[in-house]
């Protein structure tokens, strides 16, 4: 046995040692050594996605299903590029995710000798787009710059970090390092003082409501814990599951619809906790939500908001609201009227959703049954997803769903392939609409190639339908561009090898998904919405409220 090894097989073996399982990607010439010895070890699944774009999107979803690092290859230069889009997405979802990405040779960076794969001031464009950016700059130090990355990775507020390794860097050989081991997670600490007067705050209500957001994922016991001294539940669409879409004291994703807000009014007080209270899910900031308002948030930086806020507490979710559960046991008196007025309030909010959308009823309750309680539910931007896919059917766990969070159309099918990858066996379900399918419907070859096993529904309004919306509400139905050449999409999955179901009326839509669950591999079940008419309520982006 060699007492040297490549920097390739140094990263290869890294990811061994922080319990990647999965990898996606684009071979290339210039990040060939990594993937060479991820290849040759054989511990690392390797998934050759068709773009850089999917690549990332794929390690995005599984990262955000299986709780741990996702993982991305790119070349550099025009291929890191291509990959921006859906690091942006995986910034704003939060994600713990690594992008390496191969570099020229260390003597001709930055020089900008238009050398082939070369990118002017690549670093700063990843830096754009990421946590954090790397430049690998010697052998040497390849092996602790890749555990700074993943410890900034998945140190909380979570995010992608990319890292260059320049090709020769990538190549030389260096003595065998005694320890592969990553760096654990950077925790906050917590204020004793910060938590003791947030409870004495808290303890006074008798009407609490927790506000639920992605970086509260992990804090599911705790929030129990808090739900069974009397507090109430609202979900951020990143937030469903933390406890279940349809407990008793969950409000839902009804975040923003009228009975939830005269609820609100109800409530003495409003704890979020890992949420940037976004201004899609807030009527653009000016959704009145209860006072006094409390944060809890690892991040100290969301102190900076639209909404006034009595206190912040920087601290991890579940660690602090552990501590405020055992400061608040028997402090607390609820009021007994609260739960009972909260599922009012979720009952009203969900019939102006059902009654929104006409002849689509009929899908939704068709994928509840097919869904039951044990599925993953990923969400391309479309305009079903937006009324109801972001709020419907009920997710019984925090990672159960997955959607394009930073509102990008064409992200719904890589992160199918990536939830699927990661699911363990269990059912995905995947909603996407034409427009969308299109800007990565190369990865349904990926998606074939790799047997991933996962159901597409397909809105097929042939034009960007929620475009079409917003142009009649605000610009006198002037319909430019939106009109869109919509390919035969069976012709596609066939040339593919992936089946297709085509769906004309809705009263068929209950056997085609059952029938598609029973295939090995994807599914595109494709619903003729030509042919089955327009939602009751149009809907034309996101809801804002006026200034006053």
């Amino acid at each position: 046995m060699s007492d040297t090894i490549t920097v390739g097989e140094v990263a290869a073996r890294f990811l061994e040692a922080c319990g990647v399982n999965t990898a996606y990607g684009v071979i290339s010439i210039h990040n060939m050594p990594v993937l060479d010895a991820i290849g040759q070890r054989g511990n690392i699944r390797f998934v050759a996605s068709r773009g850089e774009a999917g690549a990332v999107n794929m390690a995005d979803a599984h990262a955000r299903v299986e709780n741990s690092l996702g993982v991305a290859f790119t070349s550099t230069g025009t291929a890191a590029g291509n990959a921006a889009g859906a690091m942006v997405e995986a910034q704003t979802a939060g994600t713990a995710l690594l992008h390496l990405t191969g570099q020229i040779e260390t003597k001709y960076l930055d020089r900008n000798l238009a050398y082939i794969h070369e990118a002017r001031d690549q670093l700063t464009m990843l830096k754009s787009v990421s946590k954090a950016a790397f430049r690998v700059t010697s052998a040497e130090t390849a092996l602790d710059t890749l555990r700074q990355a993943v410890q900034i990775a998945c140190s909380a507020p979570s995010g992608p970090v990319s890292v260059e390794i320049p090709i020769d860097i990538q190549q030389a050989e260096i003595p065998v390092p005694d320890n592969f081991s990553p760096l654990p997670p950077v925790v906050p600490d917590l204020s004793k003082a910060d938590i003791e007067k947030l409870a004495d705050a808290l303890s006074t209500c008798s009407r609490p409501l927790l506000w639920l957001g992605g970086g509260a994922r992990h804090a599911g016991d705790a929030v129990r814990r808090l739900i069974d001294l009397g507090f109430g539940v609202v979900s951020t669409t990143q937030g469903r599951g933390i406890v279940p879409d349809d407990h008793a004291m969950n409000l839902g994703a009804f975040t923003l619809f009228k009975p939830s807000e005269e609820f609100y009014a109800t409530c003495d007080a409003m704890l979020v906790v890992g949420s940037r209270l976004r201004g899609n899910e807030t009527l653009t900031y000016r959704l009145a939500l209860p006072q006094p308002l409390y944060r809890i948030d690892a991040n100290p930086d969301v102190e900076d908001c639209e909404y006034d806020v009595a206190q912040l507490v920087v601290g991890d979710a579940a660690e602090t609201l552990n501590e405020l559960a055992d400061l608040l046991e028997g402090r607390v008196t609820p009021d007994n009227a609260f739960g009972d007025n909260l599922a009012a309030a979720r009952s009203a909010a969900e019939a102006m959703v059902m009654e929104g959308l006409g002849p689509y009823t009929e899908l939704v309750d068709a994928v509840h049954e097919a869904a039951g309680d044990d599925f993953v539910w990923v969400r391309d931007v479309t305009i079903s997803n937006s009324t109801w896919g972001n709020r419907l059917p009920n997710l019984q766990r925090p990672r159960d769903g997955v959607h394009a969070l930073g509102g990008g159309i064409g992200q719904g099918l890589p992160m199918m392939i990536g939830a699927a990858l990661a699911a363990g066996g269990r059912k995905v379900l995947g909603l996407v609409g034409d427009g969308g399918l299109q800007l990565n419907i190369g990865e349904l070859a990926t998606a074939a190639q790799e047997k991933a096993n996962f159901v597409v529904i397909l809105m097929n309004s042939q034009d960007y339908g929620v475009i079409r919306n917003i142009q009649d509400a605000h610009y006198g139905g002037r319909h430019y561009f939106s009109d869109i050449l919509t390919p035969d999409f069976s012709k596609y999955c066939e040339a593919v090898g992936v089946p297709h179901m085509q769906v004309d009326n809705l009263k068929d839509i209950g056997t085609a998904l059952n029938s598609a669950q029973g295939i090995e591999g994807p599914v595109v079940v494709e619903i003729n919405m030509k042919s089955v008419g327009p939602f009751a309520r149009a809907f034309a982006g996101p809801p804002a409220r006026a200034k006053a």
